[in-house]
């Protein structure tokens, strides 16, 4: 008879609180038969529970039935979690592609029970391990290196691309891929890129006594060339220590960020700041708009001197239209969403740096945008400005 209590049949059980209550002490029990002196105590109390004697314990019979609710709640959440990791490749009415299955199954067979992945993506433990057993086709083996290109690109881009840029980061560099392939593999990989929130706090802080400047730009954002139109915005960046304020100044014709600056305040200063590196960086001999909304920074004297004395042509448009500068809103959208909501910025120096990396080392240099046919602008400038 094995030592552990949980072996010993009903039946076996039953005699000895049997003899307990007929006057035999646990101990004296314990001596005689193999139970401990406990474990012989914990039956003849679990016993009088179950039979009404006392009520300060669960039934057996409660026992059990709180060991199926355990069982079965652990099963959904593996069960939940599978389905997670799997993103799209269980649909409702539609059978799995056993290889994609399979598939996935090696790649999480260390995080998740073999059975389980198998009952939830309607697959069988024999196919797969028939299919481990068979050489990799063709295809299997182009979408490994396929699989490892778009693992590559995706961390590359901080872990925020999704498939339509994937596919046109893979196609630019030769490879001959569909979308719906890049989406699949993606899918099985867990790959996904990030969305955008729809948060934005106003940082447009009217001077009811100055004079705005002519909207130049009447929602027409098109540049034949560099340097014809800048447009120029403010946000806040959150950080734990407090906030930090951005000002921006991109050029439309190639989306880039030609001037940027970052203060503990939103004074005048900050947009000064951020015209005079764009002025610096790019040096423009014709005429340049600057276009902004009506902020009291940028209708200040001091702003308006700046722009003149550079031989800017300050514009502004309508008050509380986010469409009359929709490129700036757009950018600060992708800022917020690829890199303020997906890490905390503890300090205001912390968060100099990393939206300076953010601006110079990703979103300048490397990241692609679709209205550029999926050029980054610093390429798009170098592809496009002899043209």
């Amino acid at each position: 008879m094995a030592g552990r209590a949980g072996r010993y049949p009903p039946e076996y059980r039953e005699q000895l609180v049997e003899l307990a209550r007929a006057g035999r002490s646990p101990g004296s029990l314990a001596r005689e038969f193999e139970p401990s002196e406990q474990t012989i105590r914990n039956w003849v109390r679990q016993a009088d529970v179950d039979e009404g004697r006392r009520g300060d314990g669960l039934t057996t019979e409660a026992r059990r039935q709180l060991s199926r609710l355990k069982r079965d709640n652990k099963r959904l959440r593996v069960e939940r979690d599978i389905l997670k990791k799997a993103g799209g490749l269980v649909r409702e009415g539609e059978r799995i592609d056993p290889r994609r299955g399979y598939a996935f199954m090696k790649a999480h067979r260390a995080e998740f029970p073999l059975a389980a992945m198998c009952r939830v993506l309607g697959l069988s433990p024999s196919g797969y391990y028939d299919w481990l057993k068979r050489p990799p086709s063709a295809r299997a083996r182009r979408d490994e290196d396929l699989e490892e290109r778009i693992g590559a690109i995706w961390t590359g881009s901080g872990e925020t691309y999704g498939r339509p840029r994937i596919h046109a980061a893979l196609k630019a560099e030769g490879e001959r891929v569909g979308q719906k392939r890049v989406g699949r593999l993606m899918t099985g990989l867990g790959l996904q890129g990030v969305t955008r929130r729809r948060w934005r706090t106003a940082t447009t802080r009217r001077d009811a006594e100055a004079r705005p400047a002519p909207d130049l730009v009447n929602r027409d954002f098109s540049a034949s060339g560099p340097d014809e139109l800048w447009v120029a915005d403010i946000t806040y960046v959150p950080a734990w220590a407090g906030w930090l304020y951005l000002a921006v100044v991109l050029d439309v014709w190639s989306r880039r960020v030609v001037g940027w600056a970052m203060a503990t305040h939103m004074r005048t200063e900050l947009v000064e700041a951020a015209l005079a590196m764009a002025l610096s960086r790019r040096r423009p001999e014709g005429r340049v708009v600057h276009h902004s909304d009506r902020g009291s920074q940028y209708t200040s004297l001091s702003f308006g001197e700046r722009c003149r004395e550079s031989g800017i042509a300050q514009s502004m448009g309508s008050v509380g239209d986010a469409y009359d500068n929709a490129m700036c809103e757009s950018f600060f959208a992708t800022l917020e969403c690829e890199l303020i909501w997906r890490r905390p910025l503890r300090t205001a120096a912390e968060a100099r740096r990393e939206i300076f990396r953010f601006i110079e080392g990703f979103y300048n240099t490397r990241r692609i945008h679709s209205a550029l046919g999926y050029e980054s602008p610093a390429n798009y400038e170098k592809n496009n400005r002899a043209a």
